[in-house]
């Protein structure tokens, strides 16, 4: 389906005919497909409905906004546009963070919450795991400012994406990448500023649905504290690590994933 939200033509689709209406949100730089191996197990269980990010897929193109979390308000504003009644919510990487933005901006709106690999940084400043992203995060942004766009997505590919080298990935991935990185620049910085104020107080701890949070074995040091940070603060919580697994675990371990959130659905 293509339709216009939010002012920007956004292109999605329904994967599975279950009972359940489910929402998912995609990582930064990829795409709506990247769903479709784990919602295929879950086909009997879920309406997914999944949908390409703004300068995403087939989505139309991002009218750049430099104005510091713009894309993250923006995507928060368009997943929101598909809710009409209780939804599972996941979303991973980037994408969790929309998803949590928007559970607790409306918690009654969200049946089940999967969050697969949280990157809000935020939460966990201060700890030494904080330091060493936020170092990548400058030296990424310091890339950008040069208008080094293809050293800053060889970069971020480096550490966040699947382990494919960058000199292995299709032509036409590595043009799409580089010119996505002013995305990347706008929403990689929300997950160090918070400009959605997630982490206010008593924003979290009114999440009454199910949680999961869940995080690769071999993924970046930081993620598995951001879980750890935010479980705390949640009423129903539980987490689960995914052996072997880095970052881009719904493309590397779709069986896996898809079983966890089986797992969560049985909790809701």
């Amino acid at each position: 389906m293509i339709d216009e939200r939010q002012g920007v033509v956004i292109s999605s689709e329904q994967l599975g005919q279950g009972d359940r209406p489910a929402l998912a949100v995609h990582c930064m730089l990829g795409n709506a497909r990247a769903w479709e191996p784990s919602f295929a197990l879950l086909e009997d269980r879920l309406s997914a409905r999944v949908f390409d990010l703004p300068g995403h897929g087939r989505s139309g193109d991002w009218a750049y906004d430099e104005t510091p979390g713009a894309f993250e308000r923006l995507a928060t504003q368009i997943t929101a546009s598909f809710i009409d009644r209780p939804v599972d919510l996941i979303g991973h990487s980037f994408g969790s963070s929309v998803a949590l933005r928007l559970a607790v901006a409306a918690p009654h709106a969200i049946r089940s919450l999967t969050l697969i690999e949280p990157i809000l940084f935020a939460a966990i400043e201060g700890a030494p795991e904080y330091d060493a992203v936020a170092a990548d995060q400058a030296a990424l942004s310091a890339l950008l400012a040069a208008g080094q766009h293809e050293a800053a997505a060889k970069a971020f590919m480096a550490q966040w994406g699947a382990g494919v080298p960058w000199e292995a990935l299709p032509e036409h991935q590595r043009i799409r990448f580089v010119a996505q990185m002013p995305i990347l620049g706008n929403a990689a910085a929300a997950n160090f500023s918070d400009p959605g104020n997630i982490l206010r107080p008593d924003g979290i701890e009114e999440i009454d649905a199910p949680v999961l949070l869940v995080h690769g074995q071999e993924t970046h040091p930081s993620v598995p504290l951001v879980c750890a940070e935010l479980a705390v603060r949640m009423q129903d919580v539980g987490t689960a690590t995914v052996p072997g697994a880095g970052h881009m675990l719904p493309l590397t371990h779709p069986e896996s994933l898809a079983d966890l959130i089986g797992v969560n659905l049985d909790r809701s």
